[in-house]
C-alpha cells in the first residue's frame, strides 16, 4: 500500500489532508485511526519516522494529541523506536 493510497482509503477522515501534509496524516491517524490504519501507517513510513515526527509534534507549545495518545505512543515508541521515545 502507498501513501496516496492509505489517504484515499478513509476520505471521512483524511478530507483536508495531502500527500505532503506528513505531520497531518501522522497526528490524525494516531489520534483517530484504528489498528490496522496505525500499521499501514509503520508499514508504510517506518515506526522510526513516525516515531521522530510524533516526538517532535509533542515537544511543540501547542499540539492536538490527546493525553491518552501521547501516553500510548510514548510506550509503544520507548520499546519500539528507543532512539525517538520521549523521556
Amino acid at each position: 500500500m502507498t501513501l496516496s493510497e492509505l489517504i484515499h482509503q478513509d476520505r471521512a477522515l483524511f478530507w483536508d489532508i495531502g500527500e505532503k501534509d506528513l505531520d497531518k496524516l501522522i497526528e490524525r491517524i494516531l489520534n483517530y485511526g484504528n489498528e490496522k490504519s496505525v500499521k499501514q501507517l509503520f508499514d508504510i513510513l517506518g515506526v522510526e519516522y513516525v516515531a521522530k515526527i510524533f516526538k517532535n509534534q509533542i515537544n511543540q507549545p501547542r499540539q492536538n494529541y490527546f493525553p491518552e495518545t501521547v501516553h500510548y505512543f510514548n510506550l509503544y515508541f520507548s520499546r519500539h523506536a528507543p532512539k525517538y521515545s520521549h523521556s
